[in-house]
């Protein structure tokens, strides 16, 4: 396993305290220079699809579990362990003083067509979406995002920004027919 990044969050004073532990498990899905992803109205930004794996449960079957449940992606291959993104921010909840989040990202493939999400409710409530795109616009879109520092900006935009940067330089290329 490769640690791809290190993110602390700029608000982030401290790496002590009441620390909540959280694993995530992301699918990267290519189809040549597009890949599947969640664009998040409230947020305004694409984001991989993916979650948190429950207590006690295998980091591929929740992968499976959370592309099948975002995306409505069938067949899910999981074929190899990209990386993982160590994440420290901070926690708004009173009972921790930070969030430690590990994300690990996966290569997939899942069959051509994708059938109807079975989205949680606050996703649903959030504007959250599956679509295809290329790697590039969503890149594109983010960092406009970021450099405008939109209210609605959400904590995760800069995991998400830095991983389709990392996917189009290492994963993308390889399709590109001028290089």
């Amino acid at each position: 396993m490769k640690l791809l990044h290190e993110l602390i969050h700029p608000e982030l004073t401290s790496r002590e305290g009441r620390i909540l532990r959280r694993h995530a498990a992301r699918g990267i899905v290519l189809r040549e220079d597009r890949i599947l992803l969640l664009f998040t109205e409230r947020y305004n930004d694409f984001s991989l699809p993916g979650g948190g794996i429950d207590e006690g449960e295998d980091i591929a079957v929740a992968l499976v579990r959370e592309l099948e449940e975002e995306t409505g992606a069938r067949d899910v291959q999981v074929k190899e362990h990209f990386g993982f993104i160590e994440e420290y921010r901070p926690h708004w909840k009173p009972d921790y003083d930070l969030m430690h989040m590990t994300s690990h990202f996966f290569v997939c493939d899942v069959a051509a067509d994708l059938v109807d999400s079975r989205m949680e409710s606050y996703e649903i409530a959030n504007g959250m979406r599956p679509m295809w795109i290329s790697v590039n616009e969503a890149v594109s879109h983010n960092r406009q995002v970021m450099t405008r520092q939109e209210k609605s900006m959400g904590q995760s935009i800069q995991r998400e920004t830095f991983m389709l940067e990392k996917i189009a330089r290492e994963l993308v290329e390889q399709f590109d027919p001028v290089a």
